[in-house]
């Protein structure tokens, strides 16, 4: 399938129908093994023929009427079940109305598809889920590998080419980590960037929402619609006029591997080519950040321990994923002492990461490591736990300190598994972050 801009342009000039889209889109996920938990095919057929209609006498709501997506199974989707990735509520009502920004998308005539697949509850970056079925890529790889989680079902389903773009959420890196293992673009917003009404909650103070997608671009053209506004052009950018620090000390982690670390430098020495300003150094803040959550626990794990101990400690419980159980039960005997010691050293990281970076770009791998194989991680619970905590390194940093981030492509390894890098900057510069990363993509 095509990447988002070029749908946009195709349905414009009446190349393609949304019809067609839709169909189209419809028979490759029910091809796509566990990508969606349900989907919402004669709805997402009635909506494609009224779009049809619509364009037929030039009256589309806007730019994107017609263009099929997939959302992320924690968005309410009205007359369809929020499962959260959880066999454990696939018995609940059907919501009675769109989250808030499913409604923006619907003003615009966008139409969803169905409703991906997930960790349970969001709990996990590798992206496994032992109730609903784990998605995998389209790869060539000798082995299947992880999708990457939270919001796996959301990335392989545009890695597969269901949908040009899809939705997720990223309270730890559920967003980027999915986009960096599978070749793809990533955008985790800041916190208050959308109205998060309408979405399952995991962690309240460090949830956010944002689009997965082949390009940059096609991530803020998506970005626009989640705040139902209509697409407009990325405000032109000059390279030669910001500065990009990259963290030289997570570059020099035990664990980050060669292929990772080697493709951040070309791409780096790249944007030094096209004329941008690089600093190379230790980035206190992260180191003391990464250290905080190393030796203090995570603030998002006490956060979903208060919204889901009553699922955890129901007698049903033994229907839940036992990784994802066993982590939350963790949480349970994380004193109010810690909780509040973390929560007071958020905002000091804050205030200090604004201090030390300014109005420069931070660049980081998303990842230190390329997408694991799946069945060493079905195998072995500790592997799996380890192998979660060193995926999530590096983007648990900006969640805490609720930096917007970008992840993009940055090459393959020897055996052509995706690395990527990440680019964050400080709270509430989302447009500006967006606006550098698609010159980035231009340029590059």
């Amino acid at each position: 399938m095509k990447n988002l801009t070029d749908t946009l342009h195709d349905l414009h000039a009446g190349r393609v129908s949304a019809t067609q889209l839709v169909q189209l889109a419809l028979i490759q996920a029910k091809e796509a093994g566990a990508t969606f938990i349900s989907l919402l095919e004669a709805s997402a057929l009635e909506q494609a023929h009224q779009t049809d209609l619509r364009r037929l006498h030039r009256q589309p709501l806007s730019p994107f009427d017609g263009v099929p997506i997939a959302v992320k199974d924690l968005f309410d989707v009205k007359g369809s079940v929020t499962t959260a990735g959880s066999l454990m509520r696939s018995a609940i009502a059907p919501a009675t109305k769109d989250a808030a920004v499913i409604q923006n998308l619907r003003r615009l005539g966008m139409i969803v598809i169905g409703k991906t697949n997930l960790s349970e509850f969001a709990y996990s970056g590798l992206g496994l889920n032992p109730g609903f079925g784990t998605p995998v890529a389209q790869s060539d790889s000798a082995y299947v590998r992880a999708p990457g989680g939270s919001s796996s079902g959301s990335a392989i389903a545009v890695q597969r080419g269901i949908v040009t773009a899809a939705l997720g959420t990223d309270t730890a890196g559920s967003i980027r980590v999915p986009a960096a293992f599978n070749g793809l673009a990533g955008f985790k917003s800041s916190t208050a960037r959308y109205d998060l009404r309408g979405v399952h909650p995991l962690a309240v103070t460090l949830d956010s929402l944002g689009p997965i997608a082949r390009t940059v671009e096609d991530c803020r053209l998506l970005d626009s619609a989640m705040r139902g506004c209509l697409p407009t052009q990325a405000k032109p950018v000059a390279l030669d006029e910001h500065c990009f620090v990259v963290d030289s000390e997570v570059l020099n982690d035990s664990k980050i591997q060669s292929a990772v670390a080697a493709n951040l430098r070309l791409f780096v020495d790249q944007l030094k080519q096209r004329g941008a300003q690089v600093e190379w150094r230790s980035v206190n803040t992260v180191r003391r950040t990464r250290a905080l959550i190393s030796t203090s626990g995570w603030l998002g794990a006490i956060e979903a321990w208060a919204l889901l101990h009553t699922v955890v400690e129901d007698a049903d419980a033994g229907r839940m994923d036992p990784r994802v159980r066993s982590r939350l039960l963790k949480a349970k005997d994380i004193s109010i002492h810690t909780h509040s010691l973390l929560r007071d050293a958020r905002r000091r990281l804050q205030g200090e990461m604004a201090q030390e970076l300014g109005d420069r770009i931070l660049l980081l791998p998303t990842v230190l490591h390329v997408a694991p194989a799946l069945a060493a991680l079905e195998a072995d619970d500790d592997v799996f736990a380890q192998v979660n905590l060193d995926t999530l390194a590096i983007t648990m940093v900006g969640s805490l300190l609720d930096m917007p981030g970008v992840a993009m492509p940055s090459g393959i390894d020897e055996s052509g598994l995706p690395t990527s890098v990440l680019f964050s900057s400080l709270t509430g510069q989302d447009d500006r972050l967006l606006d550098i990363c698609c010159a980035i993509e231009q340029a590059l």
